[in-house]
């Protein structure tokens, strides 16, 4: 989706003797369909026997006229346990269609291996809601934008400095064209046209906004029929100033756009493609946060009447999100706006009909009611019989944990793994980490005064002087360099840096690398010499607690005394119990930055700059008895108690640090 307004990029077009050279070293190599020309694939489109078609203007659904009511919402924001029930009441809304983002990097989290169990089994996201009676528009990207990591793109692309994202580089075609293949088998058969309830597939994703590199665009529109997608309507979505350069002739064009702008959106898409079905790829019904800025709201009243006025007109829309949900772990995405780094926040409530946990909100109850007058409408005027919806599942009641202390904790100084050596800093993607902190680790043998400058990084880094605090850096705000005072003798000095998520929209996606590249200096001399300590996080399970005695510690460097490891990063833990499992949403307000793990599952990030103070604790993940929560904190906060609300903080004030 378009992140920032009437931002408009064109590249020049790619060489088309190196993309005949691409297509056909990639397709003497697959045993996926023949290559279609546009026209071909227009043909097919309408040839589909059963499935959506376009015909004199229309949408027809196995050859009979078919508005597209449908809602957003991603498999990987949504506990498993729930998809059922946010399936279900889409339905009871009145929606007949569900749109999902695939995010490449969840599936392929290593070069060539693949994951779609669990959370991630998108082919049993999409036969159950065949099953509650829904279609499914696809959106494999392989970018997807969503306010996702990278975009979606795995970060182990960047580990090639000259690989070029979103481009005819074979560097990224090869791993591009493998997964989009490996995609193909997991979703290809559940194309309308094989029995399943996929009609339309996204090509790329709002590419206007990104380039215009036409050669691209076909190859990516080519890879979608060699992984097998020639049984449901291709389509391009994109802003309407940037239809031009994200669309290719004989595919269908749909606009994205907000509350306000629906008439000029649509007049201009009719214009630009006059005699085809008009469709709101994405029509907004709420916005995302940033941390550090103010909880986002939109005029809901405005959203509601603008969405009757699109369906009385016969449009097709798409709700972005109906439901929101999460983005649990460290899979938040950030933006890039005037060269300003914006981290998104862990929620994803998007002030959708649904909300974080699932409930329906005052803006559901009112669509739903918009939907019904307009089924009633085309009764009355002889369209068809309208459908009674059915009635709206109900939600089990979210649960409060009274206050529980945090008894145990586990210096992070004290569970560094085996570093590497290097001489000069290098990124996590080098070294084969996508995701968490990074520690680099030097040793400055006399005393000096100056400023330490980073030639790059990112994103959020603390640095520490024999294990003292000496100060933070926040790419948020522009800082890349610290004033020091390095003491004599043989000093530490360890740089913690988090990637606090990747950019996923914009050219910046090519550099977001994370940690530490480039040059590192003090008063103006390079710093060489370098451990470095991957840090991803991705096991809790192996850290050794005690209880809360500090002093205790075998430490991993004889330059950290006891003192400053009581005043460094932590762990946490601590147990609460819970007679009946519901959600809750746990109360972040005493700690300071860091992320959370419940029963072993990664809730995402917190931070006491806001708006969100609380994170959703999906009651599927939690035990009648007892459950353990796990909290890494930047800052250690003795004696920590938490809490679980009934409701959450999503619009908090920043606090101090």
């Amino acid at each position: 989706m378009r992140r920032i307004k009437n931002y408009t990029q064109r590249f020049p077009l790619a060489s088309s003797i190196l993309f005949v050279l691409i297509l056909v070293s990639f397709a003497s190599s697959q045993s996926a369909p023949a290559r279609q020309t546009n026209a071909e694939s227009a043909g097919t489109n309408r040839a589909i026997a059963n499935g959506l078609t376009v015909s004199s203007g229309k949408f027809l659904l196995n050859g009979h006229p078919y508005q597209i009511i449908s809602g957003e919402m991603h498999y990987a924001r949504i506990p498993r346990a729930y998809w059922r029930d946010r399936l279900r009441k889409a339905k009871a809304m009145g929606l007949n269609t569900i749109s999902t983002y695939v995010f490449w990097n969840m599936h392929e989290p290593k070069p060539g291996v693949y994951d779609f169990s669990g959370n991630l089994d998108v082919a049993g996201f999409i036969r159950i809601a065949q099953q509650e009676g829904l279609h499914v528009i696809l959106r494999p990207g392989p970018y997807a934008c969503a306010e996702w990591e990278l975009g979606g793109y795995p970060a182990w692309l960047l580990a090639d400095p000259k690989m070029v994202l979103r481009s005819n580089d074979p560097r990224f075609m090869v791993p591009a064209s493998r997964w989009m293949m490996r995609l193909g088998k997991e979703l290809a058969p559940l194309q309308m046209g094989r029995g399943g309830p996929i009609i339309a597939v996204q090509l790329e994703n709002e590419y206007g906004s990104f380039g215009s590199d036409k050669v691209y665009l076909e190859h990516m529109h080519q890879l979608l029929f060699q992984a097998g997608f020639t049984n449901a309507l291709i389509y391009t979505a994109d802003g309407p100033e940037e239809l031009a350069d994200g669309t290719l002739p004989g595919v269908l064009a749909v606009a994205n756009f907000g509350p306000g702008d629906a008439r000029d959106a649509f007049t201009k898409l009719e214009k630009f493609e006059p005699g085809k079905p008009l469709m709101s790829g994405e029509y907004w019904v709420g916005w995302f946060d940033h941390w550090g800025a103010k909880h986002v709201v939109v005029d809901q009243k405005k959203v509601v009447e603008e969405y009757a006025w699109m369906l009385q007109r016969g449009y097709s829309v798409n709700l972005y999100m109906f439901h929101g949900g999460t983005s649990f772990g460290f899979m938040n995405g950030a933006n890039i706006d005037a060269k300003t780094y914006e981290p998104d926040v862990t929620s994803y409530d998007y002030d959708a009909p649904l909300d974080e946990s699932g409930r329906p909100t005052k803006l559901y109850y009112a669509l739903r009611n918009v939907i019904a007058q307009h089924e009633q409408a085309q009764e009355n005027e002889g369209g068809k019989t309208a459908q009674t919806l059915p009635a709206v599942p109900d939600s089990p009641a979210t649960i409060s944990i009274p206050q529980f202390s945090l008894t145990e904790s586990a210096s992070l100084w004290k569970m560094l793994p085996t570093p590497i050596s290097a001489a000069h800093p290098e990124s996590m993607e080098m070294l084969g980490q996508s995701y968490g902190y990074i520690l680099y680790r030097t040793m400055i043998a006399k005393p000096v005064r100056g400023e330490l400058v980073f030639e790059h990084m990112q994103d959020y880094a603390q640095i520490y002087l024999n294990g003292v605090l000496a100060g933070t850096l926040d790419r948020r705000l522009h800082q890349n360099s610290l004033s020091l005072d390095v003491p004599k003798g043989n000093t530490q000095l360890d740089i913690l840096v988090e990637n606090t998520g990747r950019v996923n929209f914009t050219r910046a996606i090519r550099t977001e690398r994370k940690g530490i590249f480039g040059s590192v200096k003090l008063a103006g001399n390079s710093l060489v010499g370098w451990q470095i300590y991957s840090l991803p996080m991705d096991d809790v399970n192996n850290i050794h607690f005690g209880r809360s005695h500090f002093f205790d510690f075998q430490f991993h460097s004889e330059h950290i005394s006891k003192a400053a490891v009581a005043d460094g990063p932590m762990f946490y833990r601590g147990k609460f119990f819970v007679q009946s499992p519901g959600d809750t949403f746990l109360d972040m307000r005493t700690m300071k930055k860091g992320v959370v793990w419940v029963n072993g599952h990664p809730l995402g990030r917190f931070w006491n700059i806001g708006p969100q103070e609380t994170l959703y604790v999906p009651g599927p993940w939690l035990k009648s008895g007892e459950n353990t929560v796990v909290v890494f904190d930047l800052m250690a906060q003795p004696d920590s108690q938490l809490r679980g609300l009934v409701a959450p903080i999503l619009d908090g004030s920043a606090r101090k640090n």
